[in-house]
C-alpha cells in the first residue's frame, strides 16, 4: 500500500495546484481524478474549468466574436469580407484542441513536479492509525492509498432543473452547450449568470435567436447595480439578447423538434418551443461518493464541506478547498486556497482576503469587479464617494472600436481608502488586476490617481475613474 505526506482528491484549479505547490514544498504527493475526454477513452486532468468550462467558453467566445467582427465591424475598417462562412463544428475542433493541449499541460506539470498521478474516484475508507486511508476506484478495480494530509478539491456539478433532466441532446448543461456542432434557430436559456450569458452570446453571434429566461426580478444581482444596468441595456437593444426578468416556469418537456417551454413574466403565461434548451441555474458542491458520512466529516445545510477560515475540515488533517466549500466558485479562488492549504500543511502563513477576490464576465463587453458594491455599502451604512469614467472617451477604446462601457472608483468618504471597483467594457478582465492590486495593498482612490498610466491604453479610465472620485478628472 503506497503511503503519501498529502493526497489531493480531484485535480481541478484547485486540487491541481495544491497538489503542486505541496510538491514544491517537499511533501510526497498525489493526486486522484477520475476526470476523462471528450471521446471517453482517457484520462484528462483539469477538472471542469479546463474540460468543460472556463477554458472551453473562452475558446468558443474568442470564435464567435471574430465572425461577428467580420460580420459588422471590418467594414468601418476599410475590410470587406465576401462569402463569409461559419462552421460551427470547426470552432468547436479547435476548442477541443485547445483543452487537450492545456489538460495535457497539466499531466506534463505533475511529472515535473514529481507528483504521483491517480486515476479513478476517490473516497474515503477509514484510518490506519493517524494515516488516512483513500480509496481509488478506477472503475470497478480499486487499490487504497494512505496519507498524513487530505485536501478535497472535488469541484461542483450544474445545479439540476426539477421541471426536466438534461440529456444533452436537446436539453443542456455547460458541457452540452459547449459541443453544439451546429447552430441552432432559437435557444433558449434558464439562468442569466456567467454561463447562461457567455453562451448565449456565443451562439447569438453566430446566428442562434436567443431567449434568456431568469428567476431574479432584477439583472445580475451580485453585480453593482449600474454596472448591471448598462450591460442589459447593451445585450438587449444593441445585441438582441432577449432577456426576460421575475420569470416563473411551469412546465418544460421534449417535443417534436426541440423543447417547449410555459412560463410567465410580466404578468402574461406563454410558451415558446426552443431547438435546444440551456439549463444554467448554476451549481451545487460535488461530494457524490466521497464517503464522507463514513468518516464523519461534516457538511453544511447546503451540501458544502464545513471549513474554517483556514480550509480545515472537522477532521484532522483533512482540508477542503474550492467549489466544495464556502465561498464564490471561482477557479481562481480554489488554486489560491490551494496553494494556501499547502503552505499551512507545510507550517507557513499565507494570506487569502474574499474581499479581494475578481469578478469576470466574459461577454463582450465584458464586466468585472473587486469589493463592495454600492448596493452593498449603503446596506452597510458605509459612507462613500464615487468616480466614474466612461471608455466613450479613451483614444484605445475608440482606436479598438469598443468604446461603450465605463469603470467606477468606490472609496471610503473619510480615509479615501479604495472599497471597490466595478467595470464594464473591453478587456476589463485584466484591467481589474489594477484594481485588485490596490485594494490588497489599501490604496486609496489617490494613490490610483497618482499613477501613471500609459497613453493610449484602456486603463486610462481607471486613472479617470480615480481622479473623478475627487472631482478633479482631466478628460470627462
Amino acid at each position: 500500500m503506497s503511503q503519501f505526506d498529502v493526497v489531493v482528491i480531484g485535480a481541478g484549479p484547485g486540487g491541481y495546484i495544491a497538489a503542486i505547490r505541496a510538491a514544491q514544498l517537499g511533501f510526497k504527493t498525489a493526486c486522484i481524478d477520475a476526470g476523462v475526454n471528450k471521446a471517453g477513452d482517457a484520462p484528462a486532468l483539469g477538472g471542469t474549468c479546463l474540460n468543460v468550462g472556463c477554458i472551453p467558453s473562452k475558446a468558443l467566445l474568442q470564435s464567435s466574436e471574430h465572425f461577428h467582427a467580420a460580420q459588422h465591424d471590418f467594414t468601418e475598417h476599410g475590410i470587406s469580407v465576401d462569402g463569409l462562412k461559419f462552421d460551427a463544428a470547426k470552432m468547436v475542433e479547435r476548442k477541443d484542441a485547445i483543452v487537450t493541449k492545456l489538460t495535457g499541460g497539466v499531466k506534463f506539470l505533475f511529472q515535473k513536479n514529481k507528483v504521483t498521478s491517480l486515476f479513478g474516484k476517490g473516497s474515503f475508507k477509514g484510518k490506519n492509525g493517524d494515516l488516512w486511508q483513500i480509496e481509488v476506484d478506477n472503475n470497478g478495480e480499486k487499490s487504497v492509498v494512505e496519507a498524513k494530509q487530505v485536501i478535497v478539491a472535488t469541484g461542483s456539478v450544474p445545479r439540476p432543473l426539477p421541471l426536466i433532466d438534461i440529456d444533452n441532446v436537446n436539453v443542456l448543461d455547460n458541457e452540452g452547450a459547449l459541443n453544439l456542432t451546429e447552430v441552432p434557430k432559437k435557444l433558449g436559456v434558464i439562468g442569466s449568470g456567467v454561463i447562461g450569458l457567455e453562451m448565449g452570446s456565443v451562439w447569438k453571434r453566430v446566428g442562434a435567436e436567443v431567449t434568456i429566461l431568469e428567476a431574479m426580478p432584477i439583472f445580475l444581482a451580485a453585480a453593482d447595480q449600474q454596472i448591471a444596468k448598462e450591460a442589459l441595456k447593451v445585450f438587449t437593444k444593441e445585441q438582441g439578447l432577449d432577456i426576460k426578468l421575475g420569470v416563473k416556469l411551469n412546465e418544460i418537456k421534449n417535443v417534436e423538434g426541440g423543447v417547449s417551454v410555459s412560463y410567465e413574466a410580466a404578468g402574461e403565461q406563454k410558451t415558446e418551443t426552443f431547438d435546444k434548451l440551456i439549463i444554467s441555474i448554476g451549481r451545487i458542491p460535488n461530494t457524490e461518493g466521497l464517503n464522507a458520512e463514513a468518516v464523519g466529516l461534516e457538511k453544511d445545510e447546503r451540501g458544502f464541506i464545513k471549513v474554517d477560515g483556514e480550509c480545515r475540515t472537522n477532521l484532522p488533517n483533512v482540508w477542503a478547498i474550492g467549489d466544495v466549500v464556502r465561498g464564490p466558485m471561482l477557479a481562481h479562488k480554489a488554486s489560491d486556497e490551494g496553494v494556501a492549504v499547502a503552505e499551512r500543511i507545510a507550517g507557513q502563513k499565507p494570506h487569502l482576503d474574499f474581499n479581494t477576490i475578481p469578478f469576470v464576465i466574459y461577454t463582450d463587453p465584458e464586466i468585472a469587479w473587486v469589493g463592495k458594491t454600492e448596493e452593498q455599502l449603503k446596506a452597510e451604512g458605509v459612507e462613500y464617494k464615487k468616480g466614474t469614467s466612461n471608455f466613450g472617451a479613451n483614444g484605445r477604446a475608440l482606436a479598438l472600436g469598443k468604446a461603450k462601457g465605463l469603470i467606477k472608483v468606490l472609496a471610503d468618504a473619510k480615509t479615501d481608502r479604495v472599497l471597490g471597483i466595478h467595470m464594464i467594457g473591453p478587456v476589463v478582465s485584466e484591467l481589474v488586476a489594477e484594481g485588485v492590486m490596490s485594494m490588497e495593498f489599501s490604496a486609496s482612490s489617490e494613490d490610483i490617481a497618482r499613477i501613471v498610466h500609459a497613453h493610449p491604453t484602456l486603463s486610462e479610465v481607471m486613472h479617470e475613474a480615480a481622479l473623478a472620485v475627487d472631482k478633479r478628472a482631466l478628460h470627462g
